[in-house]
């Protein structure tokens, strides 16, 4: 279980109804299955030795023999497999002569213990209080299979000793719909993982009712969850049984499978939960109430765990087209929200962006628009003003006047090249020494022009600068570095793209020039243009120099959203993009993020202000508070082993 990651699965056998003994031979089947694809815990559906639509057959003495006999076999057959299981069947107590829908957790051939079901339906097309019991205050001890001692407890959790956190609970079918779910108390008590035994029939609808439901639950409880349904064999009398299997994490369904039978197989990453759950302080621990919950050990032997689990290789942009357009909608409402408050609260009389053609300053040029919108304000309140100097293009310095016209604001060339000469001949820097001197001069003049022409018409200066280049640290120094206002701070350079794509589709019927200018500024290469162009073209290419931005977003979002070791953000990287960058590319890039993000925190400690948009933000003052002296050397020695 390298990297926290645990295979785990949802398995639905073909049964008959009340024939245990084919039920378990097709049991034994998918456990071996189950075992032989790496799966270290198995969750059958409730009441699966059986069926769970035997009726008033449950009362039969035979049936519940019939049952036990078929698990002894099971257990018999199963000793080998280094596997955890949960499956379920009726269990008698001799201690009030009540009947329990139980589920047995089993491993290596022996019955670790009995969870019984709680919330006991007796409605609509169930009738479970018929024959069934709740377990909710029920703490035996039975007989089971001969003469094995078990504990039936609805309070018993299964913690591995050999693997670190895996921890299980486990609920049946209906507990996951009351309004107070044993999950709950379960997670509370150190339950990661969350097993859930069902037998949920089929109704238009109800599918995705589910879906939500047991997402939902592993959200709230930061859990792994797997939900195996019953399936294929169960009474058709009057209800139809799917198969519905689900395994889900912390809100995500990883995987799911519906209409047959078989195995749904995926793998918990139980280090991110555990690293979500000690950032959440609303999380709360282990306390007086979960000192009566008891654990039962096993052991697992820990295995290098096979990924099938999807990692996107924009894990900060939606796959999904529609969800993409959403999303982008929602970035540029919040933005502007946070830019319309401030521009209030200042009374500021203008907003002064700096235009330089390229992605960044566009976006918050847009982003700004907006703002004004919803102020009621004419946008030429907009001061966009374009700084040529010794690396402008003149495709840039043109996009970035028809860019301004077309949205309105009021537009201002301002060449600082002669400025910048004055200000090289008193520090005593050569033309000719393209240097960091060279180029950053030129980014501080910029910002001295901004911040100026702000004090002459009070107003803001808007920042451009993205989350990406914060993270890497890809800004000057008190120049692009600084503003009154950073719009982008939190937006990752590759959903930057997306936003002005969907700028672009936006203004496609209304404003075909702005649409035109857009797409033209999304084929210009990302640049700061702050050394002389070649021929006329673009001399200086950032990604070429500090690594393609997907790499660097990839690795950001694992390793400060879900706390990655460099060690499992390579392995995941190496999954989700090896078919695009080789595992040496991967590693260089990789290596640098790390060199970067240590040495450039003093730029992040000292940010202006800026709206956060999404699960991710370096604001030192809330989401990302880092020394800036911080060393290293753990890290980059963890990523030189590798």
């Amino acid at each position: 279980m390298r990297d926290g990651f645990i295979k785990v699965a949802a398995g639905t056998p073909k049964i008959r109804v009340a024939d245990c003994e084919y039920n378990a031979g097709q049991i034994i089947a998918l456990m071996r299955e189950a075992a032989a694809q790496g799966v270290k815990v198995l969750a059958l559906p409730e009441l699966c030795i059986t069926g769970y639509t035997c009726g008033d057959l449950f009362l039969q003495s035979t049936l519940l023999d019939g049952a036990e006999q078929a698990l002894a076999r099971i257990l018999e057959e199963t000793q080998d497999l280094d596997m955890l299981t949960a499956l379920g069947l009726p269990v008698r107590s001799k201690w009030d002569h009540k009947l329990y829908n139980c589920a047995a957790v089993i491993s290596k051939g022996e019955i670790l213990g009995l969870r019984p079901k709680t919330s006991i339906p007796g409605y609509g097309e169930f009738y479970e209080s018929r024959w069934f019991a709740s377990g909710k205050d029920q703490e035996v001890t039975l007989h089971l299979c001969g003469d094995e001692m078990v504990d039936m407890c609805p309070r018993g959790l299964f913690a591995c000793e050999s693997i670190p956190n895996l921890i299980v609970g486990v609920e049946i079918c209906e507990d996951l719909w009351a309004p107070e779910p044993p999950s709950v108390s379960l997670v509370q008590a150190g339950a990661t993982l969350i097993l859930n035994l069902s037998a949920s029939n089929e109704a238009a609808g109800k599918a995705a009712y589910r879906r939500s439901l047991v997402a939902g639950q592993s959200a709230r409880l930061v859990c792994g969850y797997v939900y195996a349904d019953a399936g294929e064999g169960e009474s058709t009398t009057d209800l139809v049984f799917a198969g519905h299997n689900i395994i889900a994490e912390n809100g995500t369904v990883l995987a799911e499978k519906r209409f047959g039978t078989g195995l749904t197989i995926s793998e918990i990453d139980l280090e991110r939960l555990t690293f979500e759950r000690r950032k959440m302080n609303t999380f709360r621990p282990y306390d007086e109430k979960h000192r009566n919950y008891w654990r039962c050990s096993f052991d697992l032997e820990p295995a290098d765990t096979v990924l099938t689990r999807p990692f996107p290789k924009n894990p900060l942009v939606p796959a999904d087209a529609g969800d993409r357009r959403a999303r982008c909608e929602e970035i540029f409402t919040i933005a502007a929200l946070g830019l319309k408050r401030r521009l209030e609260h200042t009374n500021a009389s203008c907003a002064v962006v700096g235009l330089s053609g390229g992605l960044d300053s566009t976006l918050a040029l847009l982003i700004t628009a907006r703002a004004l919108d919803m102020l009621d304000r004419p946008r030429t309140d907009i001061l966009a003003v374009t700084m040529p100097c010794f690396g402008t293009t003149s495709r840039t310095k043109s996009n970035a006047q028809i860019l301004a016209e077309r949205i309105g604001a009021d537009f201002r060339t301002v060449d600082i090249g002669e400025a910048v000469r004055v200000h090289f001949r008193d520090i005593g820097q050569s033309m000719d020494d393209l240097s960091v001197t060279f180029e950053n001069g030129q980014a501080r003049e910029r910002t001295q022009v901004l911040m100026d022409l702000a004090n002459q018409r009070g107003g803001l200066v808007i920042g451009t600068g993205d989350l990406s280049e914060l993270a890497l640290g890809w800004a000057t120094y008190n120049g692009d570095h600084m503003s009154m206002y950073g719009v982008n701070a939190s937006i990752p350079k590759t959903l930057v793209r997306h936003l002005t794509a969907y700028a672009a589709d936006q203004a496609g019927e209304t404003d075909p020039e702005l649409s035109a200018v857009l797409r033209d500024l999304l084929d210009t290469p990302v640049s700061p243009e702050l050394l002389p162009p070649r021929e006329g073209e673009i001399a200086q290419r950032t990604e070429d120099l500090v690594g393609p931005y997907e790499l660097h977003d990839f690795f950001l979002y694992y390793a400060l959203r879900w706390g990655f070791s460099p060690r499992k953000v390579f392995r995941v990287a190496a999954a989700a993009l090896g078919e695009d960058y080789s595992r040496e590319t991967i590693l260089k890039w990789l290596k640098s993020f790390y060199r970067r993000f240590f040495t450039q925190q003093f730029k992040r400690s000292c940010l202006p202000d800026g709206p956060k948009v999404g699960s991710l933000a370096l604001s030192p003052r809330g989401d990302w508070r880092m020394p800036s002296d911080a060393v290293n050397a753990l890290w980059m020695k963890e990523l030189e082993e590798l």
